[in-house]
């Protein structure tokens, strides 16, 4: 993934839970520069994750195929050993659709396509001085496999799929959980209504 930081969906604290807050408010979201390279018309950028001047922006792509929910083990810190869902820092000059698809590209080889907005919310995570450590506003996104074979590469250890009721196991975070929840709930309301715009890989 990006080499900035891969965004935790785990932490010590959410403050809010932001479902219908769009995208329009988070203009001014945009991740310092320290230092770049030009790349596929994006900026890729080096950020200070801890106590950064303002919240930095990522994002996540739950990937459903065959009734199962891509999952991935983080191989470094801070998730190290971690289940969680593929994302990762939002480059700059890049939209939201194109952070998922790079970042699920980068981890786990996977060509996928952005189906639905799922949801937004924030991270913080403070000190043991009650200072900010670190604020990540994350976007998750339900997608579809376009082509590929599912790997793990980039910062992760392993990944696994699985179905909504073999989650447990994964020990994932609630907030987690319930994202990934949320991606199974659409994903049938979507088959229910369209299931031909939505499949996995085309034929």
């Amino acid at each position: 993934s990006s080499k900035s930081i891969s965004v935790s969906h785990s932490g010590h604290r959410v403050t809010r839970f932001l479902p219908f807050l769009g995208v329009l408010p988070l203009a001014g979201y945009y991740i310092p520069q320290v230092s770049s390279e030009r790349e596929r018309g994006c900026v890729k950028v080096t950020v200070r994750r801890e106590y950064p001047d303002r919240p930095l922006v990522g994002v996540g792509g739950v990937v459903i195929s065959d009734g199962r929910a891509l999952l991935i083990r983080r191989g470094g810190p801070p998730l190290e050993g971690e289940w969680s869902i593929p994302g990762g820092m939002l480059e700059l000059g890049e939209t939201f659709e194109e952070g998922v698809r790079r970042e699920l590209a980068e981890e786990t080889g996977l060509v996928v396509r952005v189906v639905e907005f799922l949801e937004v919310f924030e991270r913080i995570f403070l000190d043991k001085d009650g200072r900010t450590q670190y604020h990540f506003v994350i976007l998750d996104y339900l997608c579809a496999v376009e082509s590929g074979e599912a790997r793990a590469a980039s910062d992760v250890r392993d990944l696994a799929w699985a179905r909504e009721e073999e989650l447990g196991p994964y020990s994932l975070t609630p907030t987690a959980t319930r994202v990934i929840k949320r991606a199974f709930e659409m994903w049938r309301t979507l088959e229910s209504k369209a299931p031909q715009n939505h499949s996995g890989a085309e034929n």
